[in-house]
């Protein structure tokens, strides 16, 4: 038995938070940007992924027109911090409403560090951070994506392993529902199957459901 939900008999507000129960667990996108005045901002965007992979370009989504984004189009530059485990409650704390022209980085006492190819700063602490020109701006309704060509990679040696990073010495933190927020839990691996061995190495479960024709 399913319960149906019309997005707009269910309200767009009520709507969002299912859709926020629903698609996860969702990487973070920890938005640092400066604005024209000189303010660095730094905020928390949990609608985030890879967009391109030649040229590199990430993308997020800014719910409403915030300062992340009145940042990024004013200037053209961001930074993607990743969010570590150790993290957690700076995460959440960046993510307060404060009022226009407040640095979250001054109010939650994160120490910053200079990039390099981009005027917005790193979270120093962030073992992870793509350095990212604005490439484009979508607006959606009420939302905007934003896509950042990514033209400087900074990865603390700590978390490498084979020269690449490893999720184990990452521990990145995603976004649930509601106020939660996931640890990356059991790690399991499995080869894709190439096409020439497919006859055989693969056999469907049966379906306990009916099939429509």
């Amino acid at each position: 038995m399913r319960m149906d939900f019309d997005p707009v008999a269910v309200g767009a507000r009520d709507f969002y938070k299912l859709l926020n129960s629903v698609v996860v667990p969702r990487p973070i996108a920890w938005i640092s940007s400066t604005s024209p005045e000189g303010v660095d901002n730094l905020a928390p965007h949990s609608y985030f992924t890879v967009a391109c992979t030649d040229p590199p370009v990430v993308q997020f989504t800014s719910v409403g027109h915030k300062d992340s984004l009145v940042n990024i189009e004013a200037t053209g530059e961001f930074v993607v911090n990743l969010v570590p485990e150790a993290l957690f409650e700076e995460a959440n704390a960046t993510g307060t409403d404060f009022p226009h022209g407040v640095s979250e980085f001054e109010a939650v006492g994160l120490e910053r560090e200079a990039s390099t190819r981009v005027l917005a700063p790193r979270v120093a602490r962030s073992p992870v951070a793509l350095e990212c020109v604005l490439h484009q701006t979508v607006p959606v309704a009420g939302c905007t994506l934003v896509l950042g060509r990514v033209v400087h990679a900074a990865v603390a040696a700590s978390v490498l392993s084979d020269g690449r990073p490893a999720i184990g010495k990452l521990k990145p933190l995603s976004r649930l529902g509601g106020d939660e927020w996931g640890l990356i839990g059991e790690i399991r691996e499995i080869a894709r199957i190439p096409h020439q061995q497919w006859p055989g190495h693969f056999r469907p479960a049966r379906s306990s459901g009916t099939t429509r024709r």
